[in-house]
């Protein structure tokens, strides 16, 4: 699934640890490249990107070109190549919204169902 094993081991404790990075992905109408800060989970070594219910330009760029690039910047400075698989089935979004990393995501006024129907999910496999 996920390709978490075959990091640096300094990079492997920056996913266990850090919470914020930066993404770049392609724009899906202008093909410029799109840097954003955003928050990352790691649910058991496997690492998602999720938000709020709701449209986010970030994603609809990955569902067009599902390649990004990683930036870790916290702990650790790397910038890692990485492929988003959208996440649709309901029992994998789940189990990620009720990973204790994802806790602040419960807490915004969504209700569950909401989260696991409408927030944006994908998981990363680093290239």
């Amino acid at each position: 699934m996920s390709s978490f094993d075959q990091l640096p081991t300094e990079v492997q404790a920056a996913l266990a640890t850090d919470m914020t990075i930066d993404i770049t992905t392609i724009g899906r109408r202008s093909g410029e490249s799109r840097r954003i800060e955003i928050w990352f989970l790691n649910v058991d070594g496997v690492i998602y990107i999720t938000g709020t219910p709701g449209p986010r330009d970030w994603f609809a760029n990955l569902a067009a070109d599902p390649s990004l690039i990683f930036h870790l910047k916290e702990s650790v400075v790397a910038d890692l190549p990485a492929t988003a698989t959208i996440v649709d089935q309901r029992d994998e979004r789940a189990s990620v919204f009720h990973a204790p990393s994802a806790a602040w995501y419960l807490n915004q006024g969504d209700s569950f169902d909401s989260l696991l129907a409408h927030a944006p999910m994908v998981r990363l496999d680093f290239d």
